[in-house]
């Protein structure tokens, strides 16, 4: 009798562990499916050049003073990602041949700058852009090592197509394409195709970037077809960003035009048209759109898909550099445009620059 009692508690016993065990795994897996991963992205980024002269440098040569009340939001993020105009290089001559330097536009920041990308939280970089290679195969050489040293992920150049990395359990995926030469090519989609499809196979989120379209303060829309600047092909970047999130993308955020465009989502994912200029001190134009721009906070689930967002407004004044901007006027320009080129948006943008679901 005393044995069937034993019997009859260890299996009462038993299945009240298993069920709790199954109640517990009913509550974790809940909470991994849904897990909040944030991710920023900035567009262009030049510190500051010593070419051709010394005087294009920040204040105090503190290129941290230019990020300004930037820099801890930057950091705020999961994920932090930019667009490096430019290679680091403290000597050196340029690959370009420029006449006139006082028109001709090549950067070469100092090595020492390197680090402040890594203090503001920045996890991975553009190196697809018509400045990467201004300064040849030793800028390049050494800007990646740099960035090698300081952890801090890159892609889009031929040497690097693309970069896989870990962080807080989660495997991220980047890539990165341009019209330029030693850049991976935004015109070639097919080819690009293949990096996402096998990046998404590999990866749980995916974020490409891409240097495209026209510039300067005329090419403010999404015209939805190739755009040309000075004789180069720029791509259509419409039919890319969305033939690369068919793929398996999961964020697209673009750069080039120098001016912010429109953002949208597309089959749950993000999509962000341009950037413009963030943080691009000395020879940038920077008057009127060309001076402000997004700091764009996303918050995606842990497969990349679009939960909500918001657009940080900032502005670029000099010597000071890039700061928030509380009159705002970015997030009007970006409303306006989205308004204008995505008329049917699944998404709406709040005064203040909330991205949410309509």
């Amino acid at each position: 009798m005393k044995r069937k009692l034993r019997l009859s508690l260890v299996i009462i016993i038993s299945l009240n562990l298993f069920n709790g065990l199954v109640a517990w795994s009913a509550v974790t897996d809940s909470v991994f499916v849904n897990r909040v991963v944030s991710i920023i992205g900035v567009g262009d980024i030049m510190l500051g050049s010593t070419f051709p002269g010394p005087g294009i440098l920040p204040p105090h040569d503190n290129p941290l003073l230019i990020l300004g009340d930037l820099v801890d939001t930057l950091a705020s993020a999961d994920i932090t990602f930019g667009n490096l105009e430019g290679s680091f290089l403290d000597h050196g001559e340029p690959a370009k041949k420029c006449k006139d330097t006082t028109i001709c536009y090549l950067f070469r920041m100092p090595e020492r700058y390197a680090n402040a990308l890594a203090v503001a939280g920045f996890d991975m970089l553009s190196l697809a852009n018509n400045h990467f290679g201004d300064f040849g195969n030793p800028a390049r050489i050494r800007t990646m090592k740099l960035l090698d040293s300081l952890d801090i992920k890159y892609a889009g150049i031929i040497e690097k197509p693309y970069s896989i990395f870990e962080k807080d359990s989660l495997i991220y995926g980047f890539c990165a394409f341009a019209p330029n030469a030693g850049t991976v090519n935004i015109n070639k989609i097919a080819e690009a195709e293949s990096i996402v499809r096998f990046l998404d196979d590999t990866c749980d989120i995916v974020v490409v970037s891409f240097h495209g379209g026209a510039e300067g303060a005329d090419f403010q829309r999404v015209p939805k077809k190739e755009e040309f600047h000075l004789g180069e092909n720029r791509g259509d970047v419409f039919k890319f960003s969305h033939r690369m999130i068919d793929a398996g993308a999961d964020v697209v955020f673009g750069h080039g035009p120098h001016v912010t465009r429109a953002v949208e989502v597309y089959k749950e994912r993000f999509i962000a048209y341009s950037l413009g200029n963030f943080c691009t001190f000395g020879r940038f134009n920077i008057t009127g759109p060309n001076g402000i721009a997004p700091l764009i906070k996303l918050n995606v689930d842990e497969k990349g898909k679009f939960l909500s967002g918001t657009v940080i407004p900032v502005f670029q004044t000099r010597p000071e550099g890039v700061r928030t901007d509380p009159a705002k006027r970015v997030i009007r320009k970006i409303i306006e445009l989205t308004n204008l080129d995505f008329p049917d948006s699944l998404i709406t943008i709040s005064d203040e620059g909330e991205i949410k679901y309509k």
